[in-house]
């Protein structure tokens, strides 16, 4: 009986140290995310464009893991921050277009933001630039011990290239003259700074850079980078749209992007795709500084890494300009992860969610599990790339319509039934719809049951879809995209 008693004892004791060793502050790592607004896969590691110069993220995608099939849950800025920084799915919280602030929503008044998490669990926050749509306000505002600031870059006082009747948000050119007098620059050196200090406890810093987001105005030797004359446009065949569902044909988004026939009208993609991808250089270099300050902190060898863009961007492909689509090009989004015991420059191919962020640092950094997370955590395929994944990637774009991304798949099915359906193996452009070809009902007869089957209604007073229902094109006709 003694001996029982004295190895109960023993476990018991064992399993206390255990839990005071995972909660020591000292064991934990810190954690740097570092979020970016409407960077698509125009990125070296991506291989999105072959002209892209992003050398800071590509010898950063080579430490860790590139998940090269990682999607956005809302492929529009507010709902797709909140999605990612409450762990809920728009199906969840019921944001499905911009719009609603994180606080506003009733489904998720309970949902602590990822950053709140980490600091009820002991980490210090700071967060700086653009991180939630709205910012940390309201009841929300006791999420982060430090700002680092949010700034806006300035803007020309006349239009440089936009045509007089387009939005004053679709203007780009060389301006400012100089790196420093831009919002992303200073934040990244206020990152970088900060990285240098000593800490208490760790810290959960988030990084929220704004460009390439529209207005597209970077410094002129961004622009330099590149030969507007001789660099790749998009495919974009008119015979594209001929096989698709009129649903995303009519969305007039606010009019405030231009249709790509208005585009091409005014002879502007060129110039349009040039500003798009000296403002990814440019932000690659804003990512570069505070990259390089954390390797020479002494941080660097204690701290997780991640890096995502909150949804891709169309610059032409499908005669669509902007976001909002349940088309590749709007939901891929960048998706890094470095840090101790990753292993480096292994990529995976199953998809991932921007979802799955926040379940994965909570278990990299060893805290309880949060049982509310609608993503579940990538820590398979960060210990191993080829482990399989059965979930899928899902995004939601205004209610009601839904696409399933699994490693090789899209299906995409919008509210009236009409569907899409895409063999990435063959089809990375999305050309080919199969939806309709009868050999590959099994495929989509899989996908389906992955079909959000209960989804929060919509929680916007004036909804901009229901707007649009109301207006009827002819599906020939170039639709207007948003921003």
């Amino acid at each position: 009986m003694n001996q029982i008693i004295q190895t109960i004892t023993i476990v018991m004791l064992s399993l206390i140290f255990s839990s005071e060793a995972l909660a020591d502050p000292s064991k934990q790592p810190n954690v740097l995310m570092i979020c970016i607004d409407d960077l698509n896969d125009w990125v070296g590691f991506l291989k999105g464009h072959p002209d892209a110069i992003t050398p800071h993220m590509d010898a950063f995608a080579k430490r860790g893991r590139n998940f090269t099939n990682a999607h956005c849950n809302v492929p529009v800025c507010s709902p797709s921050r909140v999605s990612v920084m409450s762990g809920a799915a728009a199906t969840t919280h019921g944001s499905y277009e911009l719009g609603p602030k994180y606080e506003d929503l009733p489904a998720i008044q309970n949902m602590p933001t990822i950053q709140r998490y980490f600091k009820d669990h002991g980490y210090y926050t700071l967060a700086g630039g653009k991180v939630l749509h709205h910012g940390f306000n309201g009841r929300l505002s006791g999420d982060i011990d430090r700002s680092l600031g949010r700034k806006r870059s300035p803007t020309p006082r006349k239009p440089m290239n936009r045509p007089a009747d387009w939005s004053r948000a679709w203007d780009w050119g060389r301006f400012p003259e100089s790196d420093a007098e831009m919002a992303d620059i200073q934040l990244a050196e206020t990152a970088a700074k900060t990285l240098h200090e000593e800490f208490p406890q760790p810290f959960f810093m988030t990084v929220g850079f704004f460009r390439p987001h529209v207005p597209l105005f970077v410094p002129p030797k961004w622009f330099d980078l590149y030969d507007a004359d001789t660099l790749t446009l998009p495919k974009s065949p008119i015979s594209d749209l001929d096989d698709l569902p009129g649903n995303f044909l009519n969305i007039n988004d606010y009019a405030v992007a231009p249709t790509h026939a208005e585009v091409v009208q005014h002879g502007k993609q060129r110039s349009l795709t040039h500003a798009y991808l000296a403002s990814i250089s440019f932000v690659d270099h804003c990512v570069g500084i505070v990259l390089d300050a954390l390797e020479s902190s002494p941080h660097a060898d204690n701290t997780l890494i991640v890096l995502w863009s909150d949804h891709g961007f169309h610059l032409g492909e499908k005669q669509h300009w902007a976001k909002r689509t349940l088309w590749d090009e709007s939901t891929r989004v960048p998706l890094l992860f470095a840090g101790p015991n990753i292993k480096p420059n292994q990529p995976c191919r199953e998809a991932a969610s921007l979802l799955d962020i926040y379940p994965t640092l909570v278990e990299l950094c060893q805290l309880p599990k949060h049982s509310e997370l609608d993503g579940i955590s990538l820590v398979p395929q960060l210990n191993d790339p080829a482990t399989p994944r059965d979930q899928p990637a899902i995004t939601s774009s205004y209610f009601g319509n839904h696409s399933i991304r699994n490693r090789d798949w899209r299906l995409t099915v919008y509210e009236d039934g009409e569907k899409e359906l895409y063999d990435h193996r063959t089809d990375p452009d999305e050309f080919k719809n199969l939806a309709n070809d009868p050999i590959h009902a099994e495929i989509q007869k899989r996908l389906l049951r992955w079909l959000p089957k209960e989804a929060t209604p919509e929680f916007k007073t004036k909804s901009e879809r229901s707007r649009l229902r109301k207006q009827t094109r002819p599906k020939s006709q170039p639709p207007l995209n948003q921003k």
